[in-house]
């Protein structure tokens, strides 16, 4: 089983890298562009309850992009620059929590049913516009039915299939990264890092850079927990008796 785990987990990154990089593989990897902009958009609601603020409604378009909106609560400037660096890094630090979990094949059924309730409370209660509620729905009714259905293998190697997308989202889109503006089906908004500059201080590309750094270390130390937790242990040494003479 944790043979099969590396395996698959080794797999879910060549093939994301390769889906990425080949342009005409891109309309394969469509479904994988909505989950990231799923996770980055919940990032940001997310971010802004734990910061005290209100998460108020979520849209995904059918282009990819994606819109959270929420309101503050007092927290200020350094509330704003969370909330907009939740999004950039929300979804690398979920990938490494869920390949940690994962790492076992019963936690990660659990991990994948906890998730799958969570997809449909956050369809109920956020998502707002049609395309959204067919994809989030679908997506949650899905991980829902390998969580609970499917082999406890299938189910590991689903989880462990979404975390790689998790912590590529933000590199798979990276010049989103630096940049100041964001295009979106709502129309033309400040970009993420833009957001954080405004916030605080200095320019939107020092604030890409680091955000970039904190998704990359948190994917690496997931990435070495979950390797770490499947490395093949050594068979245990058996006895053999030998008959009385």
């Amino acid at each position: 089983m944790a043979n099969r785990a590396r395996l698959v987990f080794v797999i879910s990154v060549v093939v994301t890298a390769a889906l990425y990089a080949i342009p005409q593989a891109r309309m394969i990897a469509y479904p994988l562009i909505l989950l990231s902009t799923l996770a980055h958009e919940l990032g940001h609601g997310l971010t802004a309850i734990l910061t005290g603020g209100d998460f108020k409604t979520l849209q995904l378009f059918a282009d990819g992009s994606g819109v959270a909106v929420w309101s503050p609560a007092g927290g200020g400037r350094m509330q704003a620059a969370l909330v907009a660096a939740g999004g950039l890094v929300g979804p690398a630090i979920a990938a490494a929590l869920c390949l940690l979990v994962g790492s076992r094949p019963r936690g990660a059924r659990v991990c994948l049913t906890v998730l799958a309730v969570a997809i449909l409370a956050v369809t109920a209660v956020w998502v707002r516009n049609p395309f959204g509620l067919v994809f989030v729905g679908g997506l949650g009714l899905v991980a829902l039915g390998i969580a609970i259905r499917a082999p406890v293998g299938v189910a590991q190697s689903a989880l462990v299939f979404a975390a790689v997308q998790l912590g590529l989202a933000v590199f798979s889109r990276a010049d989103y990264l630096f940049t100041p503006v964001a295009q979106t089906s709502a129309g033309e908004m400040p970009s993420d890092v833009a957001a954080i500059s405004e916030a605080l201080f200095l320019p939107y590309w020092f604030w890409g850079g680091v955000c970039a750094l904190i998704s990359l270390l948190a994917l690496i130390g997931g990435m070495t927990g979950f390797l770490r937790a499947t490395r093949t242990s050594p068979a245990p040494a058996k006895a053999i008796a030998a008959p009385a003479a």
